[in-house]
């Protein structure tokens, strides 16, 4: 699994990434079947996991941010840009990725989604790549991260799980 992340609002971001990191470990996978990327920015979030995933190294990805609105519609353009891209990558490659790139109206909105009180956003992006995954490895009958069917739809069992989230509060 490749977890890309930006850099740019890092306080931010390195909180994502831990919850995400910790969410695949808990989930099973094993640390040697991940590998992280750093981005300049959420703009080039995609670029990395279109690479990542091209190279055939990687079966999923997750691709963590946070665009934070300002003064301008800059932040409409670029979210929507991000998230447009990367669903194009998912079904170009047929790859899962999980969408961890926040967009909120101030830092303290972000912060409260990067393990304050509304949970960890990159956690649950890593969940939801992994549930994808291991729902795409079982319709296809292939092998996933090293592991087989069976084995990915056990971790997917430990992942955190939608209707988990919704009665610990998250949101989907």
């Amino acid at each position: 699994m490749a977890v890309v992340v930006s850099r740019y609002n890092a306080t931010v971001t390195d909180r994502l990434l831990a919850g995400a990191l910790g969410e695949l470990s808990r989930a099973g996978v094993p640390e040697r079947h991940v590998e992280v990327f750093d981005a300049a920015g959420s703009f080039e979030v995609p670029q990395i996991v279109g690479a990542a995933l091209s190279s055939g190294r990687f079966e999923c990805a997750v691709a963590l941010g946070c665009i934070i609105k300002g003064e301008t519609k800059h932040d409409e353009f670029l979210g929507a840009s991000v998230t447009d891209r990367l669903l194009e990558i998912s079904l170009a490659t047929g790859c899962a990725v999980g969408l961890g790139v926040l967009t909120v109206n101030s830092n303290a909105q972000a912060v409260a989604r990067a393990g304050g009180k509304l949970g960890n956003k990159g956690a649950e992006a890593a969940s939801a790549a992994l549930l994808t995954h291991a729902e795409m490895v079982r319709a296809m009958g292939q092998r996933t991260l090293g592991m087989t069917a069976a084995e990915a739809v056990a971790a997917d069992g430990r992942a955190a799980r939608p209707d988990k989230l919704a009665r610990k509060g998250g949101r989907r």
